[in-house]
């Protein structure tokens, strides 16, 4: 069962994008040098190639009516501002990873927070998945074409910003190199193997003012809390990866990782 997400806290999204009619346009933010790799990452055999078999049952899983309705559903979408993060699974040897962003550490909002790649729409994105592609360019320099999308998650509500935040899942077909592209907004771009966040060992509570609590990560010197855990936590789920792990374990969160929301009990 998928913890609740808790009302204080969310992505940071500080733009101030309003909702407009969709269409397509460029997406832009790359670096220039990365362009020079755009024939390798628009290989078709690449792109076409068969998901590995340790994504299949999370693509089953994500195209599940009854799913979507299991997951995160006491945060289903109220009508908010829409936003969207990118869960990028890179599947290459030794280990299958996900790519995290570092907040920079002097935003007024969620500063320090280790998240997705993601943001709010903007007028010409193509629903979630264009919002997902466009931010983790602009944050990431992560290339649209490198990648398939095998699902959305149900969009979440964030009380507190009173955004609907849709998780794009995607298998990085082609890898490329990343970089930090936003450096007012983003410190650092983290790759974390899968096996360590599906642990017992680097699994733990967090306890949220008003007495709700949620799942956390603690990977080497990374803390993922808040809205992304929980994101971490159903995908996990979906993907049949789950472990029992000590709920019990309650740690607070380092004042790195949430230097404006450092709930401790």
């Amino acid at each position: 069962m998928v913890e609740r997400i808790p009302d204080v806290e969310g992505p940071d999204f500080l733009d101030d994008a309003t909702d407009s009619p969709e269409h397509p346009r460029p997406l832009t933010g790359y670096p220039r040098d990365l362009g020079e790799r755009d024939v390798e990452l628009d290989e078709r055999p690449a792109a076409q190639q068969p998901l590995p078999a340790v994504l299949r049952t999370l693509r089953q899983q994500l195209g599940r009516p009854e799913t979507q309705q299991r997951i995160l559903i006491d945060r289903a979408a109220q009508g908010g501002r829409r936003a969207a993060v990118l869960a990028l699974f890179d599947t290459r040897p030794p280990a299958p990873r996900l790519l995290f962003v570092e907040k920079s550490s002097h935003l007024r909002k969620h500063a320090g927070q280790i998240a997705f790649p993601g943001g709010t729409w903007a007028q010409g994105d193509e629903g979630a998945i264009g919002t997902a592609q466009r931010e983790a360019g602009e944050e990431a320099a992560v290339r649209p074409d490198s990648f398939r999308v095998l699902g959305v998650l149900p969009a979440a509500h964030v009380a507190v910003s009173g955004f609907d935040v849709s998780t794009v899942v995607a298998w990085w077909h082609t890898p490329h190199p990343v970089e930090v592209n936003d450096p007012g907004e983003i410190a650092a771009l983290h790759q974390v193997e899968v096996g360590r966040l599906v642990d017992p060992a680097n699994r733990a509570t967090v306890h949220y003012p008003g007495g709700r609590s949620g799942p956390a990560f603690i990977v080497d010197d990374l803390f993922i809390w808040g809205l992304t855990a929980h994101l971490v936590d159903a995908i996990i789920d979906l993907a049949g990866w789950a472990l029992p792990w000590d709920h019990e374990r309650v740690r607070p969160v380092p004042p790195r990782f949430g230097r404006d929301h450092n709930p401790t009990r």
